[in-house]
């Protein structure tokens, strides 16, 4: 293995340590049996996905779960969670619950994050794809293109740039791309977009493979993120050396069409 490859152990300790600066907690909290409720802040070492303070977020590594919430709601948190398993907070029947509680300060849950991260090891790859590597000042000209939105961010975000995206070519027209945001200095989220016509030829997996070697030789952790119901996503993330390792969900407000209906 190379030198500057991290070891799994550095792996998870610099994701448990990159979540704790946003959940406001210790970075062991994310393995105790327990829940754990913070309140929410926004540090300046966090992924910015968001400019304003989360009212609620939660994450689990499969043991207790993180709450990051405004103290407004501390006292139906801790009452809600009495009795519960942190993995079954993230359930219908108990996120329903949840739901309507912060609905009553004008804030709904948003999406459900289900995140994959790296075996330490490079994988190999036997490919006759056709491939290009695109770094970051070439990844501007295909900004705009609905075709790579998984792939690449809408716009250049200086907080979490794109920083490296990897092609797969049939002369010159695009098949698939696989790109890399730099949510933090140390986390790379990996998203991919394979073009239809394409689709079924282990494209996908293919280039996630490569871009994943690709930022652990570069001495960053490659991360990937999907939904819970996207299973070609997630068969591509198992399939290219990623398994489950945590999720994350956070609240956004509720807008005023949605307040209308």
């Amino acid at each position: 293995m190379d030198n500057d490859i991290m070891t799994q152990t550095d792996i998870f300790y610099e994701v448990k340590k990159q979540l704790a600066y946003e959940f406001n907690c210790a970075p062991n909290d994310f393995f105790k049996d327990e829940n754990t409720i913070t309140t929410s802040i926004l540090h300046e070492k966090r992924r910015k996905f968001s400019e304003e303070v989360f009212f609620n977020q939660m994450a689990t590594f499969g043991k207790g779960a993180v709450i990051s919430a405004d103290e407004s709601i501390h006292p139906w948190l801790h009452e809600w969670i009495k009795g519960k398993s942190g993995i079954w907070l993230f359930e219908q029947h108990n996120f329903f619950e949840l739901e309507m509680e912060i609905r009553k300060s004008g804030y709904k849950m948003s999406l459900t994050h289900h995140m994959f991260l790296p075996s330490s090891e490079l994988i190999n790859i036997d490919t006759n794809l056709k491939i290009k590597w695109l770094e970051q000042d070439e990844i501007m000209d295909y900004y705009g293109r609905e075709e790579f939105s998984n792939a690449i961010c809408d716009c250049f975000h200086p907080d979490r740039p794109d920083v490296l995206a990897v092609v797969a070519l049939d002369g010159n027209e695009i098949m698939g791309m696989a790109g890399c945001s730099a949510d933090s200095p140390k986390l790379w989220q990996i998203g991919i977009d394979v073009k239809p016509i394409y689709r079924g030829r282990g494209i996908a997996k293919t280039l996630v493979k490569l871009l994943r070697n690709e930022v652990l030789l570069r001495g960053a952790i490659p991360y990937y993120g999907t939904s819970l119901s996207n299973l070609a996503s997630w068969k591509t993330a198992l399939s290219s050396g990623f398994a489950p390792a945590w999720i994350e969900v956070e609240s956004r407000k509720i807008t005023e069409s949605e307040f209308a209906k």
